[in-house]
């Protein structure tokens, strides 16, 4: 009899074939494990209701060193990532073609600590090298990204401690912020300054005539310009001479049109330079934020008392933070310039010379006393502001007998600003009500151990490293938090009111670093479990410029030494395609969905390809995340790169049956995310699964022939 050859028979039949063969589209054959570095097993994943983004990992470089500035500042070529590795005076060359597994190919190095790179559109790289003697002048040295072996070109020398480069988006000129930072025991201090390099038009060094100097001359008593009286100026002053050059100190630098913006942190300023003449034009004060303001409080406190809760949250009237930014970036706006700053704060402490205290301290040991009529006189317990680091010279009464007003160092936030110095929006106390609400258990926690609180008295998350980038049409600013870690990204579509997205953490605070490494048998494999620790640096990649073909970021982790990819996924543009199988799958209807083999586990996400979840995070279709959520299946696996990822909380490593069940918390009924990039990989198996296929039809065909002759 003739067996007629239906499309179901054919596919079960191909089906049976890849089994036995060993393919799958996920690309690893069943039974096969691939451990993805640095990956934890349940990234924190939280967003806001209707979220138009999402965050996922792609994959991690590590160099294994902890807490060793092994991986800072980022830059990205084609598909090549270039990471400063500090302390070894070296940028790490990675290609990142495959993101899921990102090899280091070769690395530059320099003389002295590499502090910055930076790469022009044609492959001109450029690094900032500090000098082994900080307080001596640095160089910039200049590399073709072309080459993978990076040759270098030549240097330049540029001011002390070069501490960021950025090139100008025209592409002709370097900027270069020379910090200037004193000497350990502040026996010296040398100038802060802005080097302006003049860059050729071809991949070569400039030449040392090339180099310009914008120095803060000009606002020294008697200069021709005027420092404004909230620019804070303070400290020693071991040269007799300029004491105002002396004490500011260029951190970070953007360009918008012809002016480049540096933040002067300990100040708490911006400069503001004339690209095409080398000279600071104005000093602009950014003032305080006030924490007695609605929606501006802090927790202030790592002690609290017993039995009360952890997370204190509040405004507290006399409070004042510096808003002193590190990081800075630019993006437009209905046709006008904004800046957008990382609010970090940042100490001095340089030999006998520190410029903090604790509240519960003053009055004692030479620092003077909270004022009687003062707002705060009855908060200076532990419980309040007892515990909180405040700048012992602001705040002062006009006598400086007493603080009328007690000032914090940073403000637990990111702000937009115009060009000229005016304050457009602040996130007010949304990072830690954001982070306090998606990790709970460890609240404001350092980054080299994991700890409830143990920043609520200093900083708290730590605003640090920030970029901006366009997701679709839409505008992101994409803020890192040092100390408790994770990216936030905000909405920059209303300048004046920005609004919070989505919150990603790939970090385990199950595995406390610092308190194991030293006890571990295998330190790199303790570290490995731990995840993404103290992000530095930030990179955005559009769509085109990244090798997922969706929007990433490159992010150098210096406390864990890891430079990872996280996918950003555009939910407005086909994140939910409809599909009908989505809910099904996701609320676990299908038992084998772990190892499904139209998985779409390019992500690391346990979700239907053709689902289209592929963000890294499972989120709520109605709300487009739940604002609380810590989704458990952002990458669940520690072994999740392996494209045969099993369902939520299983440990797809070590058991690779394709029996998985689907993701059994109560969020993941709805997933949502965009369609999984199409790659070569891909391409190749459809390829290879077409062959079978039509092979199959051929042996089909020839059995139906075969068959009617035998009639």
């Amino acid at each position: 009899m003739t067996i007629p050859l239906s499309a179901k028979t054919l596919t079960a039949s191909a089906a049976a074939l890849v089994l036995a063969t060993g393919f799958t589209v996920g690309g690893a054959t069943a039974g096969a494990s691939t451990a993805h570095a640095a990956q934890v097993d349940d990234p924190i994943s939280s967003s806001a209701s209707g979220a138009q983004i999402e965050m996922g990992f792609l994959g991690s470089y590590e160099t294994g060193q902890f807490d060793e500035s092994a991986a800072e500042i980022t830059a990205v070529y084609g598909d090549l990532v270039f990471t400063v590795n500090a302390q070894a005076a070296t940028v790490d060359v990675i290609d990142a073609s495959d993101p899921k597994d990102p090899k280091k190919i070769s690395e530059i190095t320099g003389t002295g600590v590499a502090n910055s790179v930076a790469i022009r559109e044609d492959g001109l790289g450029v690094i900032a090298l500090e000098n082994e003697d900080k307080t001596q002048p640095g160089t910039v040295m200049f590399f073709d990204a072309n080459d993978p072996e990076a040759d270098i070109l030549g240097e330049v020398p540029v001011g002390s401690l070069p501490d960021m480069v950025t090139v100008a988006s025209d592409g002709a000129h370097a900027l270069v912020a020379n910090e200037g930072e004193p000497a350990d025991d502040f026996s010296t201090d040398p100038e802060g300054s802005v080097s302006v390099i003049d860059l050729p038009a071809e991949v070569v060094a400039p030449s040392e005539s090339d180099v310009h100097t914008a120095d803060f001359h000009e606002f020294e008593d008697g200069g021709a310009k005027t420092l404004p009286e909230d620019v804070r100026i303070f400290g020693p002053t071991p040269e007799d001479d300029l004491p105002i050059s002396r004490n500011l100190e260029p951190e970070y630098i953007t360009v918008a049109g012809d002016k480049a913006y540096a933040t002067l942190q300990e100040a708490n300023a911006l400069a503001v330079v004339d690209i095409a003449s080398a000279e600071v034009e104005e000093i602009l004060p950014l003032g305080l934020k006030d924490h007695g303001q609605a929606g501006n409080g802090l927790d202030a406190s790592d002690r609290d008392p017993e039995d009360a809760p952890t997370v204190n949250i509040t405004e507290y009237e006399g409070l004042k933070g510096a808003y002193m930014p590190d990081t800075i970036s630019t993006f437009t706006s209905g046709g006008t310039d904004y800046l957008v700053t990382a609010n970090e704060g940042d100490s001095r402490e340089w030999g006998d010379f520190v410029d903090a205290a604790r509240v519960k301290d003053l009055g004692e040991d030479g620092l003077a006393p909270v004022c009687e009529s003062s707002p705060l006189k009855d908060k200076l317990g532990d419980e309040d502001l007892g515990r909180l680091n405040i700048i012992t010279d602001m705040g002062l009464n006009e006598a400086g007998d007493c603080y009328e007003e007690l000032v914090a160092f940073g403000s637990r936030s990111f702000s937009v600003w115009t060009t000229d110095g005016k304050l457009v929006a602040d996130s007010g106390d949304e990072f830690e009500q954001l982070t306090a609400e998606a990790v709970p258990e460890f609240f404001n926690s350092n980054h080299s151990e994991s700890n409830l609180e143990g920043r609520s008295d200093d900083k708290g998350p730590e605003p640090e490293a920030l970029t901006v980038g366009e997701v679709g049409e839409t505008t992101y600013a994409f803020v890192g938090f040092e100390r408790i870690g994770g990216i936030a990204a905000f909405d920059l579509s209303n300048p004046s009111a920005p609004k919070f997205a989505t919150y990603f953490n790939n970090r385990d605070f199950s595995v406390s670093v610092e308190d194991e490494i030293e006890d571990a048998s295998d330190p790199a494999a303790l570290l490995s479990s731990a995840g993404d620790l103290g992000p530095e640096g930030i990179t955005f990649l559009s769509a085109d410029e990244s090798p997922t073909d969706e929007a990433a970021l490159v992010v150098g982790n210096e406390v864990s030494g890891t430079t990872s990819l996280y996918s950003v996924a555009d939910l407005a543009n086909g994140g939910d395609d409809g599909d009908d199988n989505r809910e099904a799958e996701a609320s676990g209807a299908d038992d084998n969905a772990g190892a499904d083999e139209d998985a779409g586990t390019d992500e690391g996400v346990e979700a239907d390809e053709d689902a289209g979840a592929g963000a890294g995070t499972e989120a709520d279709s109605e709300a487009g995340a739940n604002d609380n959520a810590q989704a458990d299946s952002a990458g669940s696996d520690s072994d999740s790169g392996a494209d045969n990822v099993g369902a939520d909380g299983a440990e797809s490593g070590s058991d690779t049956n394709a029996d998985s069940t689907a993701d059994d918390s109560e969020s993941s009924d709805n997933a949502d995310g965009d369609p999984l990039p199409r790659t070569g990989a891909d391409l190749g198996q459809y390829l290879i699964l077409g062959g079978i296929a039509v092979g199959l039809i051929a042996i089909g065909t020839a059995a139906f022939f075969f068959t009617r002759r035998r009639r």
